[in-house]
């Protein structure tokens, strides 16, 4: 299936049978997410992405085919018949000034992402579709046998995009922490905040479905942005942490007023990670005197993912797959040619985590 970029339903596309090139590998896709990106993409409100695209940038599959010998990040061969997921981040050159010596690999100027900055001309470089090609140099990461795909892909890309917000806040034991928003990324750092030792979780978000996923996670309080004003939010916050406000607050919101409250659910020389404004929803005006220079805050951007949260996201999933229910955060699974229903839901947030199942099923 593939995104015109004009707001159309996908549409399918027919493709021939990939010739592999060393050191490139086939994949029977099992599953690919829908997220909001997905939704944004839909409307073409991202910059430069070259349409068509196939969507799907975190997806989970089979091996059916390599070309040559292709390893994993600990050497071990990619064999046929094994089940591995992927970083959707490719090409990240290692030799630009953001990568060697700022160390932010999310900012490399050559990096490609699958199902979002690959045209479906170059190929099956996105999960909606039956098969995909991973090119020479995709970091490939093979699923631990405690680790469900369906549990993996309960977390989804949320997951990786929670952890480097939670490393970028710096949690620690004892932390108060809030969450605005309850969508897939909110919701994976109520998960991560308790495992870096927060002794409170707090989330704002809505609709009441997906607070109740955050009260099943281990959320502390949960309070629907439907039902309190922002006043009244703070009143809550503030009388919930002793008058003081959070340690720590993690944007996922992805509303540009959530930044403007997040700053003041935050306590004085506490800190704010802004992870949640991945498209441009517009502008908010704060007094950078009043509510960053004098309660002597620290704000953090957060933007995207890399091959370790991805690692770190597995390896934390591999062990914790039994004792937080990620399964049920997965709320709708469709086939291919109901991509279009699948983004309709999450468009209305009817969905916390839907798949798309290009092969019938994850088994």
């Amino acid at each position: 299936m593939v995104l015109l970029g004009d707001g159309s339903p996908p549409e399918p596309r027919e493709f021939a049978d990939p010739v592999l090139e060393d050191g490139s590998v086939l994949l029977e896709t099992l599953a690919s997410e829908v997220c909001g990106t997905d939704v944004h993409l839909q409307h073409g409100r991202l910059s430069g992405v070259p349409y068509p695209i196939i969507p799907g940038h975190v997806s989970v599959g089979r091996v059916r085919e390599t070309g040559g010998v292709v390893r994993d990040v600990e050497g071990a061969q990619i064999l046929p018949g094994e089940v591995v997921t992927f970083l959707d981040v490719h090409r990240t050159c290692g030799r630009c000034w953001y990568c060697l010596v700022a160390r932010a690999s999310t900012r490399c100027p050559e990096r490609r992402v699958y199902g979002i900055t690959y045209s479906a001309t170059e190929g099956l470089l996105g999960g909606w579709s039956e098969r995909i090609v991973l090119l020479p140099g995709v970091q490939i990461i093979k699923l631990p046998a405690s680790l469900p795909p369906e549990v993996f892909m309960a977390g989804g890309c949320g997951l990786p995009t929670a952890l480097h917000a939670v490393q970028r806040g710096e949690i620690t034991f004892g932390d108060t922490v809030v969450v605005q928003g309850a969508g897939p990324v909110g919701l994976c750092a109520v998960v991560l905040a308790q495992l870096q030792g927060a002794s409170q979780v707090i989330v704002i978000g809505g609709p009441p479905a997906r607070l109740a996923m955050a009260r099943a996670l281990g959320a502390d309080l949960t309070f629907d942005i439907a039902e309190h004003s922002p006043e009244e939010r703070l009143r809550l916050v503030r009388d919930a942490t002793g008058g003081r406000g959070a340690d720590v607050t993690i944007e996922a919101a992805g509303v540009p007023a959530a930044v403007g409250e997040g700053l003041h659910f935050t306590r004085d020389a506490g800190t704010l990670v802004v992870v949640g404004q991945y498209t441009d929803n517009g502008s908010v005006t704060i007094n950078p005197h009043l509510e960053i220079n004098r309660p002597h805050l620290r704000v953090l951007g957060c933007w995207g993912s890399d091959f370790s949260h991805l690692y770190r996201s597995v390896r934390v999933l591999a062990r914790h797959a039994e004792r937080f229910p990620w399964r049920a955060m997965i709320t709708g699974r469709y086939s291919l040619q109901d991509a279009g229903a699948a983004l309709a839901a999450a468009e209305r947030q009817e969905s916390i985590k839907s798949l798309i199942l290009p092969n019938g099923s994850l088994g």
